[in-house]
């Protein structure tokens, strides 16, 4: 797959994860980052682990000067998971888990049951956007690597207030960038050690939406790189660990998959998962003519593979049971496209979840 950037579970955002794991004491059988792992016994009062989403390495050197105070401080460039998307990223990040082992594979999900695409994190059917009956339980067990810390850590999370928590008494929602920042310095105030694991929803919104290199991704990109400076330079004997769940590249140009009745016609229900990674569940008797078809009409912005090969080659990770949950292909893009997979579709003029840049994102380590 020339000019991809396959996921590297070695390093990638899931390490982060396996490393800070192992330093609460909680369970891990991933691999651990030595960078990080080094930084960790520096027996800091306070490890802050901060997610922003979409601040992948691509926008960050798109939007800020070399000597900017994240770009300057980045120790290493890991990979995001495949696709690359908030959806599978932050549950690694969450779980410690790879993406065949949880299963929250991208943003729609067909489920064989119900015969219907789901967006996840909704819970809504992907065309009508009505509330679905039970469908995690075919998913992976959400359960967060920090709540099985054993650490004189004191564990916090602070999350937008649509993440979902186990533990709902140590968690602080925030729903702007000053209440997100204001909220981690307060905690690093405490007495004792404490342990933050943290999520800003931004930039991806912001690109999603106007393009990775526009006025207003810019002006995000370097004000959150502003309150981090801030941040820092207002705490003491505190570890920042900061990443992305992955990138985005500016989209150029779109495909309405959904609008080709010949390639429609031989699928059970619309492409699902995700725009660069879409997937599709083809009628039996159709695979032949469905492949022959496809690389013939799209082969130019995309690249078509069977699930099972990819599962096979180790883009989901080394271990898990949920590769049914991935259609019978996945079509790669390798243009700056976006898919169009159902009528109601957005046409972002940014996007991720691909395998080019938007795979790769900084692993950036403070110490004051």
């Amino acid at each position: 797959m020339k000019g991809f950037i396959k996921p590297d579970f070695k390093n990638c955002v899931l390490n982060i994860s396996a490393t800070l794991a192992e330093f609460l004491g909680a369970p891990n059988k991933n691999a651990t980052l030595p960078i990080l792992k080094q930084a960790l016994q520096s027996d800091a009062k306070n490890v802050v682990f901060m997610c922003f989403d979409g601040l992948g390495l691509h926008p960050l050197k798109l939007n800020v000067q070399k000597d900017d105070f994240l770009m300057r401080n980045i120790k290493q460039t890991l990979t995001s998971t495949f696709p690359s998307t908030t959806t599978n990223a932050t549950t690694s990040l969450l779980t410690n888990q790879c993406p065949l082992e949880h299963g929250w594979f991208g943003w729609s999900m067909y489920f064989q049951n119900m015969h219907s695409n789901v967006d996840i994190f909704l819970g809504t059917d992907s065309i009508s956007g009505e509330k679905v009956g039970d469908y995690k339980s075919q998913l992976g067990q959400l359960n967060y690597y920090f709540d099985n810390a054993k650490t004189d850590y004191q564990i916090n999370t602070v999350f937008p207030k649509y993440v979902e928590v186990a533990h709902p008494e140590r968690n602080n929602v925030c729903m702007s960038r000053e209440q997100f920042f204001g909220c981690i310095q307060q905690i690093c105030e405490r007495e004792g050690k404490q342990f933050i694991y943290s999520y800003y929803p931004e930039p991806d919104s912001i690109m999603h939406k106007h393009g990775v290199t526009s006025e207003q991704a810019k002006q995000e990109i370097q004000n959150i790189s502003k309150s981090c400076e801030e941040l820092f330079n207002s705490t003491s004997d505190t570890l920042f660990v900061i990443s992305a769940d992955h990138g985005q590249i500016d989209v150029e140009g779109y495909i309405d998959f959904y609008d080709d009745d010949e390639l429609m016609d031989m699928l059970e229900i619309y492409p699902f998962l995700e725009p660069r990674a879409v997937a599709f569940k083809v009628k039996n008797q159709k695979l032949k003519q469905f492949e022959q078809y496809f690389n013939l009409a799209y082969s130019q912005d995309f690249e078509l593979h069977k699930s099972s090969d990819l599962v096979k080659q180790g883009y989901f990770g080394e271990c898990g049971d949920k590769q049914d949950l991935l259609g019978d292909y996945i079509a790669i893009c390798k243009t700056n496209k976006l898919g169009i997979l159902n009528p109601f579709s957005p046409a972002f003029k940014g996007h991720h979840t691909g395998l080019t840049q938007e795979m790769q994102v900084p692993l950036i380590l403070l110490r004051n």
